[in-house]
């Protein structure tokens, strides 16, 4: 009987500490999120390309044949609207939300024209630009969230060096701005 007492109390005060341990070191856990890394790259609403080598934000690209671009940005006010012209054998694109849950994703392959013109924007937003575009002949891509915050990252094929320069090309020019409209 007290081997078994003793077993429990070991395993309740292993369990607080294992406990301890995670809220103690949550705050330095919390800080090295996708999001959070994203954020911290630059300004919102703008393309930051990301290195071979992690940069200040902790960022690095793990694939020799992608050049990457992330973007971070807040939908509150207004939507923002992601654009690039074409100009490299295949790129893609994703959105996540704050939570480092993708979504919505697309590519060359998908995209009308090839080109890059997705609007992401709340439920009501979505709304009102659907009416206001309605009668336009330019029709993007309009991705609704719930969440207001959140990033988008932007990848461009590298399938030899020689590819390289048009790849970083394309996401300088890759432009990824507050949406003015009504």
């Amino acid at each position: 009987m007290l081997r078994v007492l003793l077993a429990i109390l070991t395993g309740l005060v292993g369990a607080a500490l294992l406990h301890l341990v995670i809220i103690f070191s949550l705050p330095s856990f919390s800080e090295r999120d996708a999001h959070s890394q994203v954020m911290n790259e630059g300004p919102e609403f703008r393309f930051h390309i990301v290195g071979a080598k992690p940069d200040r934000a902790g960022l690095a690209k793990q694939d020799p044949f992608l050049e990457i671009a992330v973007c971070a940005f807040d939908i509150t006010d207004q939507p923002v609207r992601l654009t690039s012209a074409n100009g490299v054998p295949f790129w893609s694109m994703a959105t996540f939300d704050s939570a480092s849950n993708e979504t919505f994703s697309i590519n060359d392959r998908t995209a009308a024209d090839r080109t890059l013109d997705v609007i992401v924007a709340t439920p009501v937003q979505a709304t009102a630009l659907r009416k206001a575009l309605a009668s336009t002949q330019v029709q993007p891509i309009i991705v609704e969230t719930a969440q207001v915050e959140g990033y988008a990252v932007l990848r461009a094929l590298v399938p030899q060096q020689s590819f390289r320069e048009a790849a970083l090309q394309f996401l300088t020019k890759a432009d990824c701005s507050p949406m003015e409209w009504e």
